[in-house]
């Protein structure tokens, strides 16, 4: 079974040398560099910076990309599977569907087992990162409803760093979130996205 485990700089990757990106070999052993995911089979290491790991509990947006026999794989913009079992879904899915779940829980493989899974119908799906999600949905979701509010848009964000749109100002949406990624870090932005929102931008 292919094993998945997350690694801080320092830890132990193998006993013997394994020249790969973000890792470095000392007394013939392999240790990683950076805090990442690390793939023991196929001997790769992904740094996890600015990247997103499941956590219990997390809400997620994903994409179904594989129907097996009594499961569905989907890609949840990570290292990492999402999977849902078939008989916990309400509505048939296919390949390309998008998906509202929660992660239940992360196997020994780092897949995340999704349930309470919903299909999205339509709509559209940008990506942002998953480290500025917290500053999309803003405190107590003030943010998140802004957005609602100033594009009359349906707005979900998964806490993976997709994010799925439907109905009003799709457009406007999607210039204000990428602004607030860009900006999440100065102060103020609340004032100015909902300017932005209110047709009187000041850049």
């Amino acid at each position: 079974m292919n094993m998945i485990k997350i690694v801080v700089p320092g830890d132990l990757l193998d006993d013997k040398p394994v020249h790969i990106e973000h890792a470095i070999i000392e007394n013939d052993k392999t240790y990683a560099t950076v805090l990442g995911s690390y793939d023991e089979e196929k001997k790769r290491l992904v740094p996890l910076e600015g990247l997103w790991y499941p956590v219990q509990g997390d809400i997620i947006i994903g994409i179904v990309d594989e129907e097996k026999l009594n499961s569905y794989s989907v890609n949840l913009n990570a290292p990492y599977k999402g999977i849902i079992v078939s008989k916990f879904v309400e509505t048939q899915l296919q390949n390309g569907d998008v998906v509202e779940a929660t992660v239940k829980e992360v196997d020994k493989t780092g897949t995340a087992v999704l349930v309470r899974s919903r299909k999205l119908f339509g709509g559209k799906i940008i990506k942002a990162k998953p480290s500025k999600v917290p500053r999309i949905i803003g405190k107590q979701d003030t943010m998140l409803r802004q957005l609602s509010d100033g594009t009359k848009a349906t707005i979900k964000v998964g806490r993976n760093g997709i994010i799925w749109m439907k109905g009003g100002d799709v457009a406007l949406a999607t210039e204000a979130i990428l602004r607030i990624q860009e900006e999440a870090h100065t102060p103020g932005l609340t004032d100015r996205i909902k300017e932005m929102l209110s047709g009187n931008n000041k850049v």
